[in-house]
């Protein structure tokens, strides 16, 4: 595989933290450009983050010393030092869009954990193991912005992570998921904080989270979408409705599912889908692919958020619980990494996808 020059735009926030630290010795990718807001534009990043690093890992050397750009501003400059971007800002949604479509524009793809485009019909929000082939609707995107080589790619929320790679691949196997309930319990690093920064969290669990419900109800029926004219057309089923609690845990999100199917398979249907499925990344051997996507644990304790949330490197789900309800057909209980698999780590496992299909090219 080549080697690709990248940059991480939003680089001094936690998503971008994350970034730096996966990227640092990555075998294909070298971080070649770090931007940020105007107040952090000018300094060394050891200098922009100094006081709010909130990674257990220490700030990677080659990275201390690198200058930090205005991510619009200097916008120029990363693009002629990188073969495309990660971008993880903090803007309001409107500006995020102009911003990601303006780096695209100058023909510099973008890998974006970003919600704002998400919904956005020609944009491919991708699971690499469940939806792949959703990177097909690029060439649509291209013909929009009028590029030959930048696009828009995003990741979905990170609290889907946790429960919607469990059901997908049940619905494929032909068990056609119908409903499904979830509530999710979500880390603070979810909202940027730590609990230094947070200490009201302490002793304490918020039952809202701004937008995070209509994301989880939304958000999957595009990844069950089907690509048609250029368009990705979200799906009609399953239907889901979710409840979404913010709780006093550093990292990892956990998801009490409750599922009905218009085929209703055995548990023991459910537990061979679920060893024996792989996707696209696994086939290919992705960097960052877990060999094992999703682990089921028998203990009746199990999965723990935190014991769970960094298997695999933190890119695989855990999943466990998995028995018969009163008045849904099953239910079960799913944790993941919330800014490795579920952000960070969702990125850039998407962009070795697409260098591997040849649209970094």
């Amino acid at each position: 595989m080549k080697q690709y020059r990248v940059g991480i735009v939003g680089a001094t926030g936690m998503v971008g933290q994350r970034f730096l630290l996966l990227l640092n010795e990555h075998p294909w990718f070298r971080v070649t450009a770090l931007a940020a807001s105007a107040g952090s534009a000018g300094k060394t990043y050891a200098e922009a983050v100094k006081n709010r690093w909130a990674m257990k890992e220490p700030i990677p050397e080659f990275a201390k010393n690198m200058t930090v750009l205005d991510a619009q501003a200097d916008m120029d400059a990363v693009v002629d030092a990188v073969d495309f971007i990660f971008c993880a800002v903090a803007m309001k949604k409107d500006e995020i869009r102009a911003l990601e479509e303006a780096y695209a524009k100058k023909e510099c793809p973008v890998i974006s954990n970003n919600s704002a485009q998400r919904m956005v019909e020609d944009v491919p929000m991708v699971v690499p193991e469940l939806n792949p082939e959703h990177i097909e609707v690029i060439e649509a995107q291209r013909k929009r912005l009028g590029t030959k080589r930048g696009f828009v790619a995003v990741k979905s929320n990170c609290s889907l992570q946790s429960y919607v790679p469990a059901l997908f691949p049940l619905d494929q196997a032909g068990f056609t998921v119908d409903k499904c309930l979830v509530c999710t319990y979500q880390a603070i690093s979810g909202a940027g904080k730590t609990f230094e920064r947070w200490p009201e969290i302490l002793d304490n669990v918020i039952p809202y989270i701004g937008g995070e419900e209509e994301k989880s109800e939304q958000e999957p029926l595009k990844i069950w979408g089907t690509l048609k004219d250029g368009k990705i057309i979200p799906a009609d089923h399953p239907n889901f409705t979710a409840q979404c609690l913010r709780v006093p845990v550093s990292d990892g999100h956990m998801a009490a599912v409750y599922v009905s199917f218009k085929n209703k398979p055995t548990k023991e249907q459910i537990l061979s889908v679920w060893e024996n499925f792989k996707g696209v990344p696994q086939e290919l051997s992705l960097p960052h692919a877990p060999k094992q996507f999703l682990h089921y644990y028998t203990e009746d304790d199990m999965p723990q958020t935190k014991l769970c949330r960094d298997i695999e490197g933190g890119m695989a789900v855990s999943v466990g619980r998995l028995r018969e309800d009163t008045q849904y057909d099953y239910k079960f209980v799913c944790v993941s990494h919330n800014t490795l698999r579920g952000a960070a780590g969702g990125g850039v496992l998407l962009a070795e996808l697409l260098c591997a299909k040849g649209y970094m090219d």
